[in-house]
């Protein structure tokens, strides 16, 4: 999957929603933790978008257990043609036992995106470099997602990831809550390089997402006016 610019990605626990998101998404975020059968899913995807496979564990947000099978299923996911990314938490990377997931997904073709979640604040200036430097490190793409207070924590996030960016770091980043939303559109602009949404607005994997035609019209109409007046 390409990252040098921007992906946008569909998030859904249902692959059949893919054909509606094929006018507005780059790729589908596949959230193998909130489907029932996720496996036999892949197996039956005849979609056009690529995915990107994410198997959230419960700590960070998501539905899965922090057991063998979780990682297990990743590498199975990124076995498949159509998974060209799947997504592995920075902390079951350094903590856990996840650093052969990224392995398998590169000996597979698949990029990895690491990822680490604060569901409570916007961490130091200090710790967001350091967060958004490790996972980058151990990734193809590293993965921030924060929540914003205040307007001054976006502030920083996006300072953090002009930042990362400017040093040659692929990153994501995202500030979750009402506070951060407008991260979401702006992000990018800052060198983020994917942005997540729910083809239904009812259907959110995460606190202060968009739907996914309104920031796709979001990220695109800011990126053509990015050069100024006269430009």
């Amino acid at each position: 999957m390409d990252f040098e610019s921007f992906v946008l990605a569909a998030a859904t626990a249902d692959l059949r929603d893919e054909p509606a998101a094929r006018d507005h998404a780059d790729a589908v975020e596949f959230r193998m933790d909130m489907a029932e059968e996720p496996l036999t899913a892949l197996e039956e995807y005849d979609g056009e978008l690529p995915i990107i496979a994410t198997n959230r564990v419960e700590w960070e947000g998501g539905n899965a257990p922090d057991e063998e099978a979780r990682t297990e299923a990743l590498c199975t996911a990124a076995e498949h043609d159509a998974v060209e990314a799947i997504d592995v938490e920075l902390e079951a990377i350094l903590e856990g036992d996840a650093a052969y997931v990224v392995n398998y997904a590169h000996d597979n073709g698949a990029d990895v995106i690491v990822s680490t979640h604060d569901f409570e604040k916007t961490p130091e200036p200090p710790k967001l470099r350091q967060l958004l430097d490790r996972a980058a490190k151990h990734g193809d793409v590293g993965k921030l997602a924060v929540t914003a207070e205040t307007i001054d924590d976006v502030l920083e996030l996006l300072a953090a990831t002009r930042a990362s960016d400017a040093g040659g770091d692929r990153v994501a980043t995202m500030a979750m809550g009402e506070a951060g939303r407008h991260s979401r559109a702006v992000a990018p602009l800052y060198g983020s390089k994917i942005g997540y949404a729910p083809v239904k607005p009812e259907s959110a994997t995460a606190p202060g997402q968009y739907d996914l035609a309104t920031l796709r019209r979001l990220v695109t109409d800011l990126a053509s006016g990015e050069g100024g007046p006269g430009e």
